[in-house]
Formats: structure tokens, sequence, C-alpha cells
């Protein structure tokens, strides 16, 4: 691998590629490079895949070894921990079918996670977006995910809610009577005892990756013990609304529908109210606006 202070001592112009190389190198951390480096001492920068809404950093890589993915977080991150808690604990039936990247390196302390790189395009955006079996697809692999563990925790419901009350509180673009009906609505709730399941936690088409009729999985920066019916909401926004038989057949190919009705409705206000504030507190003024409609909708505005 080529470093900075080899190039500048050439006296030479830096190539276009390596100026993206090396910029892309400088979102890391000193501790992350030096991570990265110990587990790659050759390695080159091929794309900076980050999004750029949060402090998450993701880099695709060419080695000796092959191509692998590198997601390293910034200091209030907390997305790589759950990324490589989910590596360790539930991928494994993905991984041993080809349908998640397996977990190379990984180091809590700096924050960073290497997997290998898998092929394949996003199928939001491609013309696989469209096809119903891209949904059957994703409900089996979604099912035999959550079929893995299940644990009954009495507190779910009261930290969701607490934690709903929280974002109402931050600063947001939520009509302010309508953020007083919301603090009503929740604190009126019930708090039941909740079956947890392994969950992605966002679970939709940006997040699958379509290669030869195959879906496989990516991003496990939110994955945590939820209920089932968490890994439905992104869908229900988005996929199930936009693409006819969508709902159908990921239902098919899950084997059930586990969203009761009264849970689901909390759910749904609780998904649309984090979307809307979290949205609003990065700028991506797309998702927020889905927010305020998920919450237009659910209160019949």
């Amino acid at each position: 691998m080529c470093s900075r202070t080899t190039l500048q001592s050439r006296n030479q112009p830096v190539p276009v590629k390596w100026m993206l190389m090396l910029a892309a190198l400088d979102r890391l951390t000193q501790p992350q490079q030096t991570a990265l480096r110990h587990r790659f001492p050759r390695f080159d920068v091929v794309a900076d895949m980050s999004w750029n809404l949060v402090e998450t950093t993701v880099l695709q890589i060419a080695t000796p070894e092959g191509r692998f993915v590198v997601k390293a977080g910034g200091a209030a991150d907390h997305h790589i921990a759950r990324e490589i808690r989910a590596h360790e604990t539930w991928t494994g039936p993905w991984v041993a079918t080809g349908r998640a990247a397996r977990m190379v390196h990984s180091d809590r302390n700096a924050k960073l996670v290497v997997t290998e790189f898998l092929p394949g395009q996003l199928v939001q955006g491609d013309a696989a977006m469209s096809n119903l079996d891209t949904y059957a697809q994703a409900g089996q692999l979604l099912a035999a995910f959550h079929a893995q563990e299940s644990v009954e925790d009495d507190g779910y419901e009261r930290r969701a809610n607490d934690k709903s009350l929280r974002w109402l509180a931050a600063p947001h673009r939520i009509e302010p009577d309508v953020a007083e009906r919301l603090r009503a609505m929740i604190r009126s709730w019930p708090t039941p005892t909740t079956t947890m399941v392994p969950t992605h936690g966002d679970w939709h088409t940006r997040n699958w990756i379509i290669d030869d009729g195959i879906v496989r999985v990516i991003d496990f920066g939110r994955t945590d013990l939820r209920p089932a019916i968490e890994d439905f909401d992104r869908l229900a926004a988005r996929e199930f609304i936009r693409i006819p038989g969508a709902e159908d057949a990921f239902l098919g190919g899950y084997g059930t529908d586990p969203r009761e009705p009264n849970a689901w409705f909390r759910q749904r206000i609780r998904a649309a109210v984090g979307n809307a504030v979290w949205a609003f507190q990065v700028g991506d003024e797309a998702f927020e606006a889905e927010g305020h409609q998920m919450i237009a909708q659910l209160l019949g505005g």
C-alpha cells in the first residue's frame, strides 16, 4: 500500500486515484488505520461507499486476499458494536448459504469491522425491486433469522415508549399539536411482555443485494433483539405500498404475519416519530418527509 509520506517524499504530483484513496483513509481515526494495516499490510481503497449521513465510513478495499468491506464508526457511533455482535452471534446461517458476508476482522475499541465483499447490485433501484421473487426470498431469509432465538422481555414496551418520548423532546419539525397528541397517546399505552428475536433493524431493499437472482443481506449496524414486527417497518412504509404484490410475496416467504394489530400500531407510531426526528437531525429531508407522512396516515390526518 502506498502511503501519504511515500508519495510526498517523491516530490511528485499525487495521482488522482491515490488522492481519493488518501482522502478516504483520512476519514478513519489513527487507531482504525493502525488496526486495518495490521490485518492487511497491503491494500488499496477501491471505493468509498459511505452514505455520509452519519459518522460511519464504509470503504471497499482490494488486498492480496481479495476484496473486503471496511466499516469504521465515529466517536458517538454504536452501530459497529451491533454489527460485530450480529456477525458473532446471528449471521452464521446466512453466511453458510452465501447469503451474507463473513466477518474477517473486528476491533470493538477502534470501532472497526471488516467483512468479505459480496458481489451483486443493490436491490433498491434495480429491476429486481419489482420482482416478487425478491420479496419471497427476503421473507424466507428473515424467517430463518428470527427463528434463531426467542426471549421474553417485560420491559421492552416501556423502554420503547420512553425512547419515543425522548425523540419528541428533541428538536424536530412535527407540528406542536400533533407532537402533544402523540405524547398523550404514547403515555396511555400498555406495556405487555414482548417476545424478542434477532432483528436486522433496517430490513428493506437498500440492504439487500441481488446477484444472479439470489438475494443477499448487508448492513448489520442496527441488528439487535427486538419484536419481529420491527423488521416489517421499512417495507410497510415503502415497498409494500409501491410494489403491487410485494407484501403478499414477502408474507408467503416468511410463512406467517406476526403483526398483531395493537402492537403493530404502536410500532408504526414509534417508527414514524423516530424517522421524522432522526432524519431532521441528520438533514435527510426525504426520510423526514416519509416520517411526517407516516404520522399523518396513522393519526388519520
